[in-house]
């Protein structure tokens, strides 16, 4: 019988960069401290770069991630019937990415998402097509991999939850914008048969709907359900709580070219550990080595590491360790 170490599921995105001119404004709101990107109204907006990338998004990058890192590795996607998504399956199968799961939408065309990349920081003006979705037949596998879905995800749920049930399967769960907005109640199931838990700080905070320091954070994620909650914090660093050790890794230095996709280069890393048969420490080591390796490209798999590189860097670096949270 055929069996995947890692299967990502979420929808598939076509990023276009813009990378814009120093002209562009960054305006914060002196109450709330909301930062906003200022361009001028009704005005044609140069652009110093345009960069086109088709076959990314959240589990996208973590199934091409994995692969690369030398996991047996497939997709459950809805693709659009177009040239985009062609492109996007060429890529696929050139990553060694399993093409079981990949399932056509001849009624739609392909998701897109204009990245408005500005000082090394990213705006990003996301568009998913409404999609029919239908989890496949699965084969058994070490790892499910959920993140980003557009309108009418929850409709996996179910079958979703009874095969990690019925294969004994560890879930990753990172959540979309479409799923945060869903909020907490219908995320809890998922969330609860989470082996671990992703999200950001910010992302924490909406889904707590309160404000707290890290520790409170991960204590109450972790009271949801899942076996491991880990929080990134950005450019701060990335935190994570089993229920009896709360850690703490800063980033690993690295030149900021654009972060699209961090945050799934970091997922990738960790959960591709937990594959390998590593422990919460070497996970952590290896999702922050991804992130800053990624970082330092524009794309979201740009830069993604390679098993011979990681491991290199793991070698390299074995100082770079977390620490325990006081």
């Amino acid at each position: 019988m055929k069996r995947f170490d890692v299967i990502s599921i979420g929808d598939t995105q076509h990023d276009v960069f813009l990378e814009l001119e120093e002209e562009t404004k960054v305006l914060e709101d002196r109450k709330t401290k909301t930062k906003y990107l200022g361009v001028v109204y009704a005005e044609k907006i140069s652009v110093k770069k345009f960069t086109s990338i088709v076959a990314v998004g959240n589990s996208a990058n973590v199934a091409i991630g994995c692969s690369r890192l030398g996991l047996k590795t497939a997709f459950y996607t809805v693709l659009g019937f177009d040239t985009v998504g062609r492109e996007e399956l060429a890529v696929f199968k050139k990553e060694k990415v399993a093409l079981d799961y990949i399932v056509w939408d001849r009624k739609h065309g392909s998701n897109f998402s204009a990245v408005l990349n500005y000082q090394a920081e990213r705006t990003i003006l996301v568009h998913h097509e409404h999609r029919n979705y239908v989890l496949p037949r699965l084969a058994p596998s070490k790892w499910v991999y959920l993140s980003s879905m557009g309108p009418g995800f929850e409709k996996i749920h179910g079958a979703l939850l009874r095969y990690v049930k019925k294969h004994k399967v560890k879930m990753g769960f990172n959540p979309g914008s479409f799923q945060m907005r869903a909020g907490l109640k219908k995320l809890a199931p998922v969330i609860r048969r989470s082996a671990v838990f992703f999200v950001n700080r910010e992302e924490a905070e909406t889904l707590l709907k309160k404000r707290a320091d890290i520790k409170t954070l991960l204590r109450l994620l972790y009271q949801l359900g899942p076996k491991i909650v880990v929080i990134t914090d950005g450019p701060k660093g990335s935190y994570s709580f089993d229920g009896k050790h709360a850690l703490f890794l800063p980033i690993f230095p690295a030149k900021i070219v654009e972060r699209t996709g961090t945050g799934d280069a970091y997922s990738t890393g960790f959960i591709s550990a937990l594959a390998y048969d590593y422990g919460v420490v070497e996970a952590m080591r290896w999702g922050t080595f991804n992130a800053a390796s990624k970082i330092q490209s524009i794309g979201a798999r740009q830069g993604l590491l390679s098993k011979s590189a990681m491991t290199n860097l793991v070698k390299k670096n074995k100082k770079f360790q977390p620490k325990n949270i006081v």
